[in-house]
This record gives C-alpha cells, structure tokens and sequence, in this order.
C-alpha cells in the first residue's frame, strides 16, 4: 500500500535541502545539472557565419531531476536555463519545446526557470525530452544554439510489493525432514530498483509457524517440523508477506497465501478390525463361487494403501482361494472344492493382508501385514443324490431281443439320512424308446431290437430323485454303444461302367475293385473270385489281391467297339466274418478307343456319339435345324420390335382414356373417325361381335344412303338442330355403343344447293361390260359393293 504522509514528510524536506545548497554554492541535484559555460564565449553566436566554420557550444544540458507525486499547492521548481549571452537586461528570452512542454513543463522567458505544473508518476513515465532555445528578443535571432536536455522523474516510495499470481498451491511429502524446500513465492515492486531501497523486498511468514519458515531474500517456504503425519493434519494455510525498504519501519507491504497439502507416504501397515471373524457356508455352495469377503483397514490413500490377501494354512488354501478386490480393497474367498457337511463341519483360514507397495525409508515402523483368523462353518443341506460315476458307457450286441440288459446305474443320498433313490430315464433324450430302467434297482435293458447299421452309439440320461424329497433330481449321462455282428454280406458298388481301352495287351490291369461292407472292419478282409458254375472267361481274368481289393486284367487284345461294346462280367466276395457271407455283383465293361495319355482310361468323344448312333450327316442335319430356329426366332423378334415402334395416332398428353381426339391436320375424311379405337376399352368377348356389327352397319348404311340418311331428301325443311335431335336419339338406341360418352360424326352436310346435285351419281349410267357373276369370289366387300350396284340398277329399270 502507498503511504500518504512520506511523500508530504520528504518534499519539503528535499525542496529545503535545494534552496540551502544554492545560496551557499554548492552542488545540488538540481544544479548539477545547470547549463555548463564555455569560457571563449561571451557574445551570441552568429548562426550566419560560414556553414563550414563550426561554432563552440556556449551551453550544454545534461538533465533536470523532479520528484514524483508532488502535492504541494505551487507548481514544483525543476531548475533553470541560462544562456552566458544574457547580460540580465531581459534581451534574452528563453523557450522550450519537446515532451510535455507548455502542459506538464513551463518556462520563464525572461529568467529561464523551469516549473512542473502536475503530479508527476515515475511508473508512468520515467522521463521526459525537451529542447531549449534562446533568442534575442528584439532581433529574434538565435543567441544559443537548440540543445536537447532530459526531465528525470525522482522515485519515491508508493508502491507496495504484489504477488500478482496468488494464491498458490504447494505439496510437500508427510514426514519430510527439516529445511524441505516447499515452494517459492517472488513479489513485484513497481518503484525504480535502481534508488534507494523503494524496491528492495524482505520475507516474511504470518501464518503458518511452527510448520514452516520463509527465506527472506529469496522467498522459498521450507517446513521446519519433523515427521509431519498426513494422517493427523493433511493441509496448512501459509501467509507470506513481502514488505519493501528492506524491511525497515515505514515501508510498504503485500501479502499472498500458500496452501500447502501433504502427500501420503506409505508409513502405515494395513490392519484387521477384529483378530477373529466367523462366516456360515451352506454346502450348496458352487465351486468357483464367492462364498464371503474380508477387508484389512489402511490409512493410507492411493498406492499405499494398496494390498494383497493370501490364506496363509495349507488346509484352509485346499480348499479356498482368496482374491483382492482393487476397487474396495477387499479379499474375496471362493470356493475351490465341492463341501461335504457330513465329512467336515468347519474350516479355519488364516488370512494375511500385506502392502504391495513397501518404502525402505520407513521400514522401521514395523512389518507392513497383517493377519486374521476366519472360521468357516458349513451348513447342511439335503442334497440330490450322487451317482458313483461322472458318466458311463455300456455296450450291446446288435440283434439282440428286446429285453437285454445293458448295464447298471448306482446313485446315493449324499446326506445323513440316506434316503432310498428313484431312477428313471429323461424322456427327452433320444434313447427313452429304445431303453428302460428299473426305478429301485438302476438296471437298464433294450425295449426292442437295435441294429447298428442304422445307430451305432445311443445316448440316455438317468436321473435319481429322492423318494422322500423327489424336488432333488440329479442326472448322469449314459452311453450305449450298440456292437456288430455280421449280418450284413459284402458287396461291389457298381456305379459306372469300366473302360476296356481297344490298345489293351493280354495281362494288362483294366481296373483294381473293392468290396464295400455295412458291418465294422472286425469281420475281417475281403476274398474275390469267379462263380464256380461258369465256364473259364476267354476274355477276362480276375485276380485278388488279398489285401480287400482284386484287379480285373485282360486274357487277350484286340478289343473292338464295332465287334462288341459291352460285356459283363460276375464277380463273387466273400468277408471273413462269423458266419461267413458273400454275394455276387455282375461288372459291366466298355469297349472304346481311349484318349493317349490320359492317367486313367477314358473314352473318346467319338465313340460315345458313334454308339448312340449318330452319323456325320445326322449331326450336320441337326446343326442346320438348330440354325433355322434361331433365324426364325431373331425375324419374329424383329418384326415386333418394328411394330412396338409405331406411332401412336392420340398425341394429346391426356389420359388414353378420353375420346376427344384432337388433330394437326385440317381435316381427314372419313379416316378421322377411324383415329381412336375405343374397342380396347369393351369386354374382349363382344370385340368380335362389335367387328361384325360395324361392317354390317357400313353396308346398310352404304345401302340406304340414297334413301334414309339423306338429310336433304328426309328433311328438307329442317334445321341442324332437328338433325341432331334425331341422331341423338339414334345413338341411345344403339344398344352397340360404349356405356359413356363419345364423338359422334353425323353424315350431314346442309340442305344442298338450290341448284341441284352436280354429282355425277345421278346421270345415266353407261353400260359395262364387267360380268358381275363373278365377284362372288372377290370378297365380302366386294359382294356388297355388287348388291349396292344391282339394286341401283333395279331402281333405275322400268
């Protein structure tokens, strides 16, 4: 903080101290710093001498010194200029120019004293720069040369220290010997370091005796107790201060705080609560399962307080196992083996906990573990029965009537009570048909034949219940395995045909067989030979192997297609079961020239085609009918893709299902009516009919034009209006028309000319030599365009 009452005890004391010095001539801060004299220059310097001629300075100005923060009421004296041309007569006169002249700094023209009008702040601006100038005052020419001279703001004390980044935090390790360096605090002093003692800063502890102590010229915070114990006091509250003048009675201070935490060290071992622990286990407990907890207290935080639990009896680690819980610092305790009440009642676990994480330096307080005693007391429970075996494996002879026994399970009541037990076999398993069980007894026999070609291993669950508590069920697997007699004769799988290559030699392998059997290997190899009832085979021979295959070779060459393509050849096998068994397979073999260097024999894809029968000539004739298809094919394709490709007649972008039709032409005829077809829009079982009913409709119409629908002979007097009339009526009654509206076209072209028809339909007609006998033949058109011409003819023959 600034102190109000030094600045106003020092400036009048210094403004004293000034005017003494210079009335008894000597030195002063203020005249120190006066204009120095040069003694070879008494008269003004003329500033239009010879450029090159230079002149000798007749003053030179170093600097002025000015305190700050002056309060007095007057403006504060800074010093004066003098020039050794100013002979006192007031000729002379004096200006000054530069920062702050005229606001801050003012001159006395005629004396050449200089005043500070405001409070200056040296932490603002330290100093000033100012030109002088003097000049004679009648003439104004230069008397002395500009010379530049410096305003230096004189600190005084009025700032305090601050500690512009506080408060801080600090941490220093529990039990840390005397003079640990904690941390360091470094105060700022805005005042000039370079006078007096304004800046120079000493420090100093408030708060915090008797744990710590502070260098006073450095500021480094040290503890100064031993064996500080985390566990008893965890955070102190430290308060510096920092006071300048070196301390001394009037200077200013500042202050921060520190708070300063104590790190945990592992000095505390883990300890048990209760030396003894006592916990109930049902028997029923599942092995693998955690069966209680146990936790050992340490002061400590973090790693420190980090342990390991470990069951330290033999007895007790047979049949437990114990894990640590890093979450909650636990020892959790498992089951490793199934519990027995009725063989063992209680256990008794000694149980360590130590600390992982161990500090030599400590290592005199004592062993960092600790141990317990935990008594395990078993609890009965009635339990299922027990079967003697994990599972069992029976056997059975295959064939073997309905009835047999198989085997025996025996099951237990674990208990003390030793209940009676019930068997029965799980009904959803797959051999509840095939097996049943004897519920006293455990005696397993077949219900029917088995055969082990179709099954060979059957799997049965047994389950035991108590016959006073049947809720307690337990299971056990059985396995059946049905074994082989031999009942089944071998046989030589007879897929394909075997390849006779028309090359072969006499002697030569054709093809090497196997035998093939339902029943297992333990029947023995396989035997071949020929039936002893036919005749030695010219053609083949057959020779076993005896190792459960034979080969089929050739007794002669010169195998042909064209002369016989297949034979067959009968082959007897017999196994070496008991009872011996066998049976005959016919072999069939193929002539036909064989592909060269094929690894096995196969046949050419001529003689497949010439054996089915087909000729060069036949093949060709195919080939040319497949190519006829195909034309015929792309031409149908063609011809519809050419008619998808017509140009629809309705061009308007209205729905195909309105009958207003709209043209780009002026007029058609007659093909106008015939743009839109409407009959895609009527039952397609009446298309036909409607087709019929059209044309006959043209013809009467074509009959009957000279008669009935010449509006200028039916209606001569008549208006547009009445002819319309009469169609519309017309149209309702046409039980043919589509069931809405439609364009109706009238054949009706006004009243005609008042001079008479100019068609020629009306003149004679001349005589033809066309023999209409014939048109019969013509057409339907035809046939009623000769009707038309008759009847006209018949109108016009008196």
């Amino acid at each position: 903080m600034r102190s109000a009452s030094s600045p106003a005890c020092l400036c009048p004391l210094l403004l004293c101290l000034c005017v003494i010095q210079r009335s008894h001539g000597t030195p002063s801060p203020t005249s120190s710093v006066r204009p120095t004299l040069s003694h070879n220059q008494s008269k003004p310097v003329d500033v239009e001498k010879d450029a090159h001629h230079r002149p000798k300075r007749g003053w030179i100005w170093n600097q002025f010194f000015v305190l700050e923060e002056h309060i007095g009421s007057e403006a504060q004296y800074v010093g004066k200029l003098h020039s050794n041309s100013d002979k006192g007569d007031g000729s002379v006169q004096y200006l000054l120019s530069g920062e702050g002249a005229g606001t801050i700094f003012v001159i006395n023209e005629m004396t050449g004293d200089i005043h500070a009008k405001k409070s200056l702040d040296r932490e603002k601006k330290s100093h000033y720069v100012l030109h002088a100038r003097a000049i004679d005052r009648f003439t104004n020419r230069a008397v002395e040369p500009e010379s530049e001279f410096i305003i230096k703001v004189q600190d005084v004390n009025d700032n305090a220290p601050k500690f512009p980044d506080g408060p801080f935090s600090a941490s220093v390790p529990e039990m840390a010997d005397i003079g640990t360096s904690v941390f360091q605090v470094t105060a700022t002093d805005a005042d000039d370091p370079t006078y007096g003692n304004s800046a120079k800063i000493v420090y100093s502890i408030l708060q915090g005796q008797p744990f710590f102590t502070v260098d006073p010229k450095s500021g480094v915070i040290r503890t100064a107790l031993p064996n500080m114990d985390r566990e008893s006091r965890e955070m102190y509250s430290v308060i510096i201060q920092a006071k300048d003048m070196a301390g001394s009675v009037g200077g200013l201070s500042g202050s921060t705080t520190v708070n300063i935490t104590l790190t945990d060290v592992n000095d505390n071992p883990p300890r048990f609560s209760q030396k003894n622990y006592q916990l109930y286990v049902p028997e029923s407990a599942q092995v693998g399962k955690a069966v209680g907890k146990i936790k050992a207290n340490d002061e400590d935080i973090g790693v420190n307080a980090e342990m390991t639990y470990k069951i330290a009896n033999e007895e007790g680690a047979a049949m437990f196992s114990i894990s640590t819980d890093s979450d909650k610092k636990e020892g959790v305790i498992s089951l490793r083996k199934p519990l027995d009440y009725e063989k063992k009642k209680a256990y008794t676990l000694n149980i360590e906990g130590v600390n992982t994480n161990l500090d030599p330096r400590f290592s005199y307080l004592g062993p960092f573990k600790d141990i317990t005693t935990l008594k395990l007391i078993i609890g009965d429970v009635d339990e299922a029965p027990v079967f003697t075996m994990d599972y069992y494996i029976m056997d059975v002879y295959e064939n073997a009537p309905a009835g047999t026994d198989v085997g025996t399970v025996t099951a237990q009541d674990p208990d003390s009570t030793r209940s009676k037990v019930k068997y029965l076999i799980d009904q959803n398993t797959e051999g509840d048909t095939l097996f049943s069980i004897d519920a006293s007894s455990g005696l397993i026999k077949t219900t029917r034949s088995l055969d082990r070609e179709e099954a060979a291993w059957h799997n049965v669950t047994v389950m035991a219940s108590e016959i006073d508590n049947p809720n307690l069920v337990s299971f056990v697997p059985v396995t059946v395995q049905v074994l082989d007699i031999n009942d089944n004769a071998p046989y030589i799988a007879t897929d394909s045909a075997l390849i006779v290559c028309e090359g072969f030699k006499a002697g030569q392998v054709i093809q090497t067989i196997r035998a093939t059997d339902k029943d297992n290997f333990a029947n023995g190899q396989f035997s071949f030979a020929w039936p002893e009832d036919l005749p030695v085979n010219p053609n083949f021979t057959l020779k076993d192997n005896e190792d459960s295959s034979a080969s089929v070779l050739a007794r002669r060459q010169g195998f042909s297609q064209a002369e016989q393509e297949l034979y067959q050849l009968p082959v007897v096998v017999w196994d070496g079961g008991e009872p011996l068994l066998s049976s005959t397979s016919t072999l069939t073999l193929r002539v036909c020239p064989c592909q060269r260097g094929a690894r096995a024999p196969v046949c050419r894809a001529q003689a497949f085609l010439s054996s089915a029968g087909l000729s060069t000539g036949a093949l060709i004739a195919i080939l040319l009918c497949v190519l006829i298809l195909l034309a015929i094919v792309v031409l149908f394709i063609t011809l519809r893709s050419k008619k998808s490709k017509k140009e629809p007649l309705i061009i308007s972008a209205e729905d195909i299902r309105e009958n207003v039709v709209t043209y780009d032409d002026e007029g058609g005829g007659e093909e106008d009516t015939e743009a839109f077809d409407i009959a895609a829009l009527r039952n397609p079982a009446a298309a036909e009919e409607m087709r019929l009913r059209k044309d006959f409709q043209s013809e009467l119409w074509r009959a009957m034009s000279s008669e009935v629908l010449s509006p200028s002979l039916t209606l001569p007097d008549e208006d547009i209006h009445d002819v319309i009339k009469l169609k519309v009526v017309e149209a309702d009654r046409d039980m043919s028309g589509p069931p809405y509206d439609s364009l109706q076209t009238y054949a009706y072209e006004g009243r005609g000319s008042t001079s008479g028809s100019i068609s020629s339909l009306d003149l004679p007609e001349p005589q033809s030599d066309l023999d209409l006998s014939q048109v019969d033949n013509w057409g339907p058109e035809v046939q009623i365009l000769s009707r038309l011409f008759q009847e006209k003819g018949n109108q016009h023959t008196p």
